[in-house]
């Protein structure tokens, strides 16, 4: 009986335990439906023009393409990675600030700022294809491979259609509440990435349905040049390799990233 009673009372506290360890397990897993929190560590450097008012960037074929602002420097340029050298430059008309471009098929698409035109390239050339029109700001672009994909300075993201540029849908950006200020785009497996102006944070959006389902902390990655309007802005994915860059404003440096969950 003795054997017995003690084989019991171990079972029991075998079944104790074992509930206290699935306790502390939920405690410490991410509620449901809340956003997972990600630092980064920095995979490799390269050089960037210091005079490059970043507002697009995106990776292919072995190059940068980056659009760059400011009245009378807006700029579309491809650069290499390793070097940081200009290799191609288009320089916008002086009434255009440039905003964000994504390269859809063989084309470039650029937005403007506050002038309501974007312009379409020839990817390889820089000629000048197509102007179109818009009735908002243009902040970033990107695309899905079907549709464009636009911020314009709040917390929607517009769908347009890559032939016509006629809006086809659009989503809010929320997570507790909207996020404002999306700004520099990038369509990653699924996802939009998305720099928040003046913030040291990208958001991972499910384009669907405008939910954050992640956020990047990027604090103290460039604090010695992210001062003023300088701040971070650029997102670029390179999908072979599988490698993920960011930068800034006049930033003198790239950084490949690869993200480390909290």
């Amino acid at each position: 009986m003795k054997r017995q009673h003690l084989a019991i009372i171990l079972a029991t506290v075998a079944a104790i335990a074992g509930i206290l360890v699935t306790l502390v397990l939920l405690g410490n897993a991410p509620v449901d439906g809340e956003p997972r929190n990600y630092t980064y560590n920095v995979v490799n450097v390269y050089p960037h023009d210091k005079s490059a008012f970043t507002q697009g960037l995106v990776f292919e074929d072995g190059f940068l393409y980056e659009g760059t602002g400011l009245w009378g420097q807006s700029t579309l340029r491809r650069v290499e990675l390793e070097t940081g050298n200009v290799t191609q430059l288009y320089s916008l008309p002086d009434q255009f600030f440039g905003e964000g471009i994504t390269i859809f098929e063989d084309k470039i698409v650029q937005l403007t700022w506050t002038s309501g035109k974007g312009f379409v390239y020839d990817k390889s050339s820089f000629e000048l294809l197509q102007e179109f029109d818009y009735p908002t700001q243009g902040w970033g672009i990107t695309n899905d491979g079907s549709r464009l994909i636009i911020s314009v300075g709040n917390s929607t993201l517009y769908f347009l259609d890559p032939e016509t540029f006629q809006p086809i849908g659009q989503v809010e950006v929320h997570d507790e509440e909207p996020v404002e200020e999306l700004n520099e785009l990038e369509y990653i497996n699924g996802s939009v990435y998305a720099n928040i102006w003046k913030k040291d944070r990208i958001a991972i959006i499910n384009p669907e349905t405008g939910k954050v389902t992640a956020w990047i902390d990027l604090s103290g990655i460039n604090d010695s040049e992210n001062i003023g309007e300088n701040v971070l802005n650029g997102i670029a994915y390179d999908q072979n390799g599988d490698r993920l860059f960011v930068t800034g404003k006049r930033w003198s440096k790239l950084f490949e990233i690869e993200l480390v969950p909290k």
